[in-house]
């Protein structure tokens, strides 16, 4: 498999070379030290052309729609002259990590696309519902001047939240059901979602769509808001059917308009940015402690003792730290 320099993946990049692309996205999620020097390297580089885009994550549970959507949606924000990305985080195996990555195949007519770039990633056990490299993956797309970057991800429950710590909008994909609509839905996620789509609704299911609507208003009203400017919306549609998704796209416009005004925006990015940080600092510091033999030792015996149940893990874990910071 040839190699690239990192000033060609920049090059390639910059140009909306999507093969390019992919090799870049490939290095920074490679675990390998000699690839770890060079994604810091190149994520250096192209961090002046990033930015510029606006970030959206679509949530909701297994069997919303999200593939469609984001099809159907991005096909929408072509025919009005964006570029869009879409990040798709598939499940990884809890067992040996691997992923079926199966989204590109879900999505043939997108990603045929001239302007438009899929990438499936796995989310290899990371929780949060988002890969550990997404932050960095839609830097680069962002380089490659991709404005619009969509983020489906996995879908399993209440994890789904941190997908708001890297997006500027947080949408919520949810199906009329029986019983209790609100049943399954989290409060967690209530309290994090800018917009709400109700997916599949056709001509004999309106007046039950209609009821969700009302009973996520009303369930809305109780809780605190997350822009104090803003009343997340409820809107009715088909992603199937392309009915309702220019009603999404003029709600998130206005989202974003609302929080540039308001200087949110940029404020949110700095912070998400600081916790891209935070999170990166536990790593490196995790990374180092298993590489040093007599931290790794000690590393060891603490998780050993924390499996055993000898200590409670969360002692463990302080004890070992301790311990690491005295050396």
């Amino acid at each position: 498999m040839k190699t690239f320099s990192v000033e060609q993946l920049i090059e390639g990049i910059k140009s909306g070379d999507k093969r390019l692309l992919g090799k870049a996205i490939t290095l920074i999620e490679s675990k390998k030290p000699e690839h770890r020097e060079l994604a810091e390297q190149l994520l250096k580089e192209i961090l002046p052309f990033t930015g510029n885009s606006v970030r959206i994550g679509v949530t909701g549970v297994p069997g919303a729609g999200k593939s469609t959507f984001i099809e159907n949606f991005g096909r929408l924000l072509l025919k009005k002259g964006k570029k869009v990305a879409v990040l798709a985080i598939d499940p990884s195996s809890s067992l040996n990590k691997g992923s079926i990555l199966g989204d590109k195949t879900r999505m043939e007519e997108l990603a045929r696309e001239e302007n438009a770039f899929i990438r499936p990633s796995p989310s290899s056990g990371f929780l949060g519902g988002v890969a550990n490299t997404t932050f960095e993956t839609m830097m680069l797309c962002e380089a490659a001047g991709y404005d619009t970057i969509l983020i489906e991800t996995v879908g399993v429950g209440q994890s789904e939240v941190l997908v708001s710590d890297i997006t500027d909008v947080f949408l919520f994909l949810k199906i009329i059901g029986g019983g209790d609509e609100l049943q399954g839905i989290k409060r967690g996620i209530m309290e994090m979602v800018d917009i709400i789509f109700i997916n599949k609704v056709e001509e004999g299911n309106q007046q039950k769509a209609k009821n969700t609507k009302l009973e996520l208003l009303r369930a809305l009203h109780f809780l605190p808001s997350k822009e104090k400017n803003w009343k997340v919306p409820v809107l009715l549609g088909s992603a199937l059917h392309n009915k309702g998704l220019d009603d999404v796209q003029e709600k998130i416009d206005e989202f974003i308009q609302m929080k540039i005004k308001s200087g949110s925006f940029k404020k949110i990015r700095q912070l998400q940015a600081e916790k891209r940080f935070d999170y990166w600092v536990q790593e490196f510091i995790l990374q180092k402690a298993k590489e040093e033999q007599s931290v790794g030792n000690s590393y060891d015996l603490h998780k050993k003792n924390a499996s055993a149940l000898l200590a409670n893990p969360s002692t463990e874990a302080k004890i070992f730290v301790e311990e690491l910071l005295k050396k």
